[in-house]
């Protein structure tokens, strides 16, 4: 059973994407697709993007929270979708890729079409918790049209690996670290904020999630990692098991601070299923 950081969110059931190649995708699965931009009615074709999260609009609507390589979190309705003959009701699934196309410059544009483009294998059991989980980190993080092309990216390696068996806990990390750098918020953990100097390797420290790394005094209440687990989550090696179980409360104590109080929604439904 996964810890409560590899897990998911309530969205809606995938339905069954068409067969799938079985081979790897590459970081930039979508990255082919041909995209172009209108400025008059800002209608755009053809952008590489994936479903993270939808709900009901109307009676026969959506409204689709997308993330786009060249445009970012973006905010659609998807007009008809849920009439049962629609050509969009069995592509608009998460963590499939596609291509799509919309119109509009308000928060919300219209959807004009989305085709899904395949070259990826579909997430099961646990990758499928800890791709919803991904999700829900992206729509509470990421500001409406805020273009992330290297997050976008990393999203599409995170959930190739995630689907190819590859450690769920060492994925995870790399993501969340990911994700803070492009927003802005991750500090230089490999170097000491009161000193200056590079962090000891034997040393203990805190993490101020906004300053950054800093000696550990008595009596923290913030979690306390040693200097080693920062070096190694610098430059991304999790072979450690002392550093996969620091880096695992690090990130969870830095990412509650940067969500602002909001609850993860993921992280709930993993608890409740542990109690069962």
């Amino acid at each position: 059973m996964p810890s409560h950081d590899d897990l998911i969110d309530d969205a809606p059931e995938q339905a069954a994407p068409p067969p799938a190649k079985r081979t790897r995708a590459s970081g930039s699965a979508s990255a082919n697709a041909s995209s172009r931009t209108s400025a008059r009615d800002g209608r755009v074709i053809g952008q590489p993007g994936f479903v993270l999260h939808s709900y009901p609009y109307k009676e026969t609507s959506l409204i689709i929270d997308m993330f786009t390589r060249d445009h970012g979190r973006v905010g659609v309705v998807a007009k008809g979708a849920k009439r049962p003959f629609s050509k969009l009701r069995g592509v608009l699934q998460t963590f499939q890729p596609l291509s799509v196309s919309w119109s509009g410059k308000s928060e919300l544009r219209t959807l004009i079409d989305a085709e899904w483009v395949g070259g990826m294998l579909p997430l099961e059991r646990t990758a499928l918790l800890c791709g919803f989980y991904l999700n829900e980190l992206l729509v509470k993080l990421l500001a409406r049209d805020d273009r992330h092309p290297a997050l976008f990216d990393h999203y599409v390696s995170t959930l190739n690996q995630l689907a190819h068996g590859e450690p769920a806990q060492i994925v995870l990390r790399k993501f969340e670290r990911a994700l803070l750098k492009e927003t802005g918020v991750a500090a230089d953990l490999s170097r000491c904020t009161t000193t200056r100097s590079r962090v000891e390797v034997g040393g203990d420290y805190v993490v101020d999630p906004e300053r950054g790394a800093r000696e550990a005094g008595a009596g923290e209440v913030w979690p306390v990692v040693l200097g080693k687990t920062l070096l190694d989550m610098e430059r991304e090696d999790y072979t450690d098991p002392a550093t996969q179980a620091q880096s695992k409360q690090l990130m969870r104590f830095l990412l509650a601070h940067h969500l602002g109080g909001q609850p993860l929604n993921t992280r709930q439904i993993l608890i409740d299923l542990m109690q069962l």
